[in-house]
């Protein structure tokens, strides 16, 4: 192990938090919350570096029925755990959702035409491309970033010859 692993690991261990309602480690932190909808508690599993948090659910009354169960490492594994699913899962979506393919049966074979959305917030914008059985890019075209990629629209461009869609 290098030294500049070993200060990692030390910089983590400094960091490293195990109180009763806030736990910090290994990237994440578990705080419970009172629950401001009810009487409850609620604990809420943040990221580092990420202002909101990745998940928030219930959390457990303690024997007292008045104070939350305090949180020990089962629980808080388990959290970042869930915590680290939603993340992923929110990933997925995101993908799907700025980058869409749809493959279009032609004379010449299947063409593939990709739409990868641009998310920017001063300009967002979209990268229409199209593509051969071999990889080969055959044309690109930046769209809007509302342009719906549908079978109908890509075999429509594909028909235009790659034209600018309308």
């Amino acid at each position: 192990m290098n030294a500049d692993n070993q200060n990692d690991i030390a910089d983590d261990a400094d960091s490293a938090i195990f109180e009763a309602l806030l736990w910090r480690n290994k990237g994440w932190t578990a705080r419970v919350i009172k629950n401001e909808d009810d009487e409850g508690w609620a604990v809420a599993m943040i990221k580092d570096g990420e202002s909101e948090p990745a998940l928030v659910g219930p959390w457990t009354m303690g024997r007292d029925k008045k104070n939350p169960k305090p949180l020990d490492a089962n629980a808080f594994a388990t959290l970042v755990k869930t915590a680290s699913e939603v993340l992923r899962r929110h990933e997925h979506h995101l993908h799907a959702l700025y980058h869409q393919k749809i493959t279009v049966t032609t004379e010449a074979g299947p063409v593939s035409v990709t739409l990868d959305i641009v998310p920017d917030e001063d300009d967002p914008y979209a990268v229409l491309a199209a593509y051969d059985i071999a990889g080969e890019q055959l044309a690109e075209q930046k769209v809007e970033a509302s342009f719906k990629l549908s079978m109908k629209s890509a075999s429509a461009w594909i028909a235009s010859e790659f034209r600018r869609p309308g």
